[in-house]
């Protein structure tokens, strides 16, 4: 699928069918591919977050992302309450260079809007650090492990 133009769209997720569809691109990307333990990619926050997941026309999840708000992304923040936390966003092998990741950052900066906040903070694996520039997020403070791998903190204005 890589490279070939797919269709797709991207929805806030409602359901359980999508809620599992993305926990299995997430179980696929993070802990197949990057070694994450899945003991720590799933959290209390999946509970309350937004979630996007972006679908072919065939029904196959092609990627996922979550938003955290109000006090549970107070902590990834700074504090700010009018500033969500990006997270969790992850893309099939197969739809990579597609565009879903940029599709899936713009729905959860939509999501981000209609919650009325003001910005979007995420934590960025550094190798992702361009992906996330050409969307319009800069870099912040130092580089810092997350589950072993290196990030860096970036925010955009929404």
């Amino acid at each position: 699928m890589t490279g070939t133009p797919v269709s797709y769209t991207t929805r806030t997720v409602t359901g359980e069918q999508d809620r599992a569809a993305c926990f299995r691109v997430r179980r696929d990307v993070f802990v197949g591919e990057q070694n994450v333990p899945e003991e720590i990619e799933y959290d209390a926050y999946d509970a309350d977050a937004v979630h996007v997941v972006a679908v072919a026309a065939d029904g196959s999840a092609l990627g996922t992302g979550r938003l955290l708000h109000g006090p549970a992304a107070a902590g990834k923040t700074g504090g700010d309450l009018a500033v969500g936390s990006l997270g969790r966003l992850a893309v099939t092998r197969q739809a990579r260079g597609l565009g879903v990741g940029a599709a899936l950052v713009r729905a959860i900066e939509d999501a981000a809007r209609d919650l009325g906040l003001t910005a979007v903070d995420l934590h960025a694996q550094t190798h992702a650090l361009g992906f996330y520039e050409r969307l319009g997020y800069a870099a912040y403070g130092p580089e810092f492990p997350d589950a072993g791998i290196p990030h860096r903190a970036m925010r955009r204005t929404i």
